[in-house]
């Protein structure tokens, strides 16, 4: 799959997700298999970039290209802007947010919220493909609510505006992440353009990952909440897409040094007292992965301290997780 010059290596991409995709994940899924990965939402109010939030979020170093920036607001020459100081900062592709559905979002006329306005949606990216050179997508939801559904009208304003692809979420902004997502939505839209479409909403597994794109007719899948505490998943569903299923499994000692390495990589990024407090999500995560049923250890994990405490003890549990399976065995 292409967009603008980039190819990318696979059709299986990790959604941009705040607090959870910053340069540390994004990374370790560009090594396990991710064919894109999108920053954190940055808003395009440049007033508010130098808070250390947007500096971890505006870091690139070492990450792989594409480099992709996800940027969310309702001004279009404010996002133009955004989208411009970003390109000079070595930004590749910029990604459009209008899917997100927080309140605190969309009370601002932002992501999801913009679907109510498909003038302005269209003004948005007039202005932000005029104002760079490089590759502008764009992510949405399929509409505002199920009686305003209109993720094809914006998918074909998206295309006339000279957007290069599109992630569809497969819910409306009403619906938040509840019940189920629906893809119908999603092969409608895609019938609709030339542009690639990801189809994006409760893609959890190798197999459901093939059925979507089985009937939606998707170029690609977008992961999300499935890569908490699970960043192989990139790799089991290319495996499971490309026929090569047995090579998806990883050993417990493969798994350990993943998970290793990704609390090394957020110690050196955030440093000590952020780096701790970040490091807790993530291990809580792998933990309900890994030991699921071991309160003590997620409890004793929370309250390390310390970078070296906190990296010992996960060191100890994963050792002996392991262990165990050697013994199994």
């Amino acid at each position: 799959m292409r967009i603008g010059p980039y190819v990318l290596p696979s059709p299986v991409v990790l959604a941009p997700m705040a607090g959870v995709t910053d340069r540390p994940f994004r990374v370790l899924c560009r090594k396990l298999g991710a064919g894109l990965a999108a920053s954190e939402m940055l808003t395009s109010d440049t007033r508010l970039w130098n808070t250390p939030k947007s500096r971890y979020r505006m870091s690139h170093d070492g990450e792989p290209e594409p480099r992709v920036v996800q940027l969310a607001g309702a001004d279009p020459e404010a996002l133009a802007q955004a989208a411009r100081l970003n390109v000079e900062h070595g930004a590749q592709i910029i990604d459009l947010n209008m899917g997100c559905p927080a309140k605190k979002v969309c009370g601002k006329l932002c992501g999801s919220a913009l679907l109510q306005d498909e003038g302005l949606v269209a003004r948005i990216l007039d202005a932000v493909v005029s104002a760079v050179s490089v590759p502008v997508t764009l992510k949405i939801r399929t509409g505002w609510d199920r009686e305003h559904r209109n993720g094809v009208i914006v998918a074909q304003i998206a295309e006339r505006c000279g957007v290069q692809a599109l992630a569809v979420h497969g819910r409306t902004r009403a619906d938040f992440y509840e019940g189920a997502a629906e893809y119908e939505t999603i092969r409608d839209i895609k019938s609709s353009v030339r542009i690639p479409v990801f189809a994006n909403g409760d893609i959890r597994a190798p197999h459901n990952a093939r059925a979507v794109l089985d009937f939606t007719a998707a170029d690609g899948v977008m992961v999300g909440r499935a890569s908490h505490g699970a960043p192989w998943i990139f790799r089991a569903v290319n495996a499971h897409l490309n026929g090569r299923i047995a090579y998806a499994a990883l050993s417990r000692t493969e798994t350990r040094d993943i998970i290793l390495e990704h609390l090394d990589s957020l110690y050196v990024f955030y440093g000590e007292e952020t780096g701790v407090r970040i490091a807790r999500k993530h291990l809580g995560w792998y933990c309900e992965q890994c030991f699921p049923d071991s309160a003590h250890a997620r409890r004793d994990l929370m309250e390390a301290a310390s970078t070296a405490a906190q990296f010992a003890r996960a060191g100890k549990y994963f050792d002996r997780w392991v262990g165990e399976a050697s013994h199994a065995a």
